[in-house]
């Protein structure tokens, strides 16, 4: 018995990506964020392969009503360095919540994925949005 292994292309990946809109309202942070990347990287199609970029696109509305659990509302930091000495800067969980809502989402997504050249890529196919409003209509059910 021969069996064979078929391997998607890049074209048919470009015309068969979908759009996917969550609602970020009492989501946890990290299940939302593994749920993104999966979306981007497109673990969940059936031809996926690691090495070409098949996943889809991803839009979260109301970023600013996640949700953490544990302690980490207090213990949870932020952390970031210029390159030059005493460049180093630490922002709290709730300060950049308060500042930029989706910077904590868009991190908590790009550190889940592959960091390799397809991450640039799949981010740029994630759009965040602090309220409900947004660019993008959600597709209409057909009936």
């Amino acid at each position: 018995m021969i069996q064979k292994t078929t391997l998607p292309k890049a074209e048919t990946a470009e015309k068969t990506r979908k759009w996917h809109f969550l609602d970020a309202t009492d989501q946890v942070l990290g299940r939302l964020s593994t749920r993104i990347a999966v979306l981007l990287a497109g673990k969940h199609k059936r031809d996926f392969a690691p090495n070409v970029d098949c996943g889809d696109f991803v839009v979260v509305t109301n970023t600013d009503k996640l949700r953490i659990t544990g302690n980490k509302a207090e213990d949870k930091f932020y952390f970031r360095h210029s390159g030059y000495a005493g460049g180093a800067k630490t922002i709290p969980y709730k300060r950049q919540m308060e500042q930029d809502s989706t910077k904590v989402l868009e991190l908590a997504v790009k550190r889940m994925l592959d960091d390799n050249r397809l991450r640039s890529r799949r981010m740029k196919r994630l759009r965040l949005f602090t309220g409900a409003q947004t660019q993008f209509a959600a597709p209409k059910a057909a009936k």
